[in-house]
């Protein structure tokens, strides 16, 4: 979590209702949200543009599609080959099939 000033009372509180478990330990860390959203600039910025995805179904199969192929880009996939089209080629219907 950032640093809100509201996070440890609420916390506090979610414990104390039973709804978190009782020894878990809030982690404050300033630039975490940075560090997320900055991984997810890429597929807010190709999202952003469509005229929308009409079902939530369809808004999860596209945005899991999506994170499939930044993760490729990334090289955070092993076994894909550097430049054999073929094994990447069934290494990225691997994931989409995963995502649908």
């Amino acid at each position: 979590m950032d640093k809100n000033p509201a996070c440890p009372s609420a916390i506090e509180q979610l414990k104390g209702n039973g709804e978190l478990w009782r020894f878990s330990r809030l982690r404050q860390c300033k630039f975490l949200n940075n560090i997320v959203e900055q991984d997810h600039r890429r597929v807010k910025r190709l999202v952003r543009p469509g005229p929308g995805f009409g079902s939530f179904h369809m808004a999860r199969r596209t945005l899991a599609g999506r994170e499939a192929m930044a993760m490729n880009r990334k090289g955070q996939v092993r076994d894909i080959g550097g430049r054999n089209m073929r094994v990447q080629a069934s290494s990225i219907a691997e994931l989409f099939q995963a995502a649908a």
